[in-house]
């Protein structure tokens, strides 16, 4: 491996691997790594544009009812798992849509009375 490919392979990892990798790099070669350098690190993960965002369905609110047949024209799922979702909230009913995908589930959820969270 050069150290291009070193580089792109960190640059698919996710913040949990590389925090793994750290740990391992400094397992074998008996260093530690400085401060700066992790919160180095975390700043260039953050400053990237998310392109992939989770619904969570924070609380029903008062209209129940009309929160799960929300749920289930977003999600598919059946009346029973429906109401287990909406009965178990907070729960991520939709991850990794579009921002556009979130938003509109985001607004059909509102339209009923529920609390929508988009991560």
């Amino acid at each position: 491996m050069n150290k291009e490919q070193i580089l792109e392979a960190i640059k698919a990892m996710t913040v949990l691997e590389l925090n793994d990798l750290v740990k391992a790099i400094e397992d074998e070669f008996g260093v530690t790594a400085a401060a700066p350098v992790a919160v180095v690190g975390a700043a260039a993960g953050a400053a990237e544009e998310k392109t992939e965002f989770d619904v969570v369905l924070a609380s029903a609110g008062a209209e129940k009812i009309k929160v799960i047949k929300a749920v289930r024209e977003i999600t598919g799922l059946g009346l029973k798992e429906a109401k287990e979702v909406v009965d178990n909230a907070p729960k991520a009913l939709k991850e990794g849509v579009s921002k556009d995908e979130a938003e509109q589930i985001k607004a059909k959820l509102e339209e009923v009375g529920a609390s929508v969270e988009v991560k």
